[in-house]
């Protein structure tokens, strides 16, 4: 029984460990991941800006919509760069 104690606290240790990434890539993987958190956070707050306004609820849906595809079209050079990244930090791996 203690044996198991001691296995489940190595691989609770484990688990918990941060993954380390070679030091020319993490770099570029944290700027990547912060752009697309910075592009997120600004969708989220354009969403908030419109659905608080007060205006005709299909010009609301328009924009809305109008707003998700621009989002979509801005993250998605960023994520196909982290594709990339993540075959090149698999095949290191």
């Amino acid at each position: 029984m203690a044996n198991n104690k001691l296995h489940s606290l190595q691989f609770s240790q484990q688990t918990a460990l941060p993954r380390i990434y070679s030091s020319d890539l993490q770099p570029l993987l944290q700027s990547l991941l912060g752009t697309l958190a910075d592009i997120d956070f600004e969708y989220e707050r354009e969403c908030d800006h419109i659905n608080c306004r007060t205006m005709n609820v299909n010009l609301k849906i328009r924009l809305l919509e109008k707003l998700k595809q621009h989002h979509r079209l801005r993250r998605e050079p960023y994520l196909q760069q982290l594709a990339i990244l993540q075959e090149r930090i698999r095949r290191a791996g």
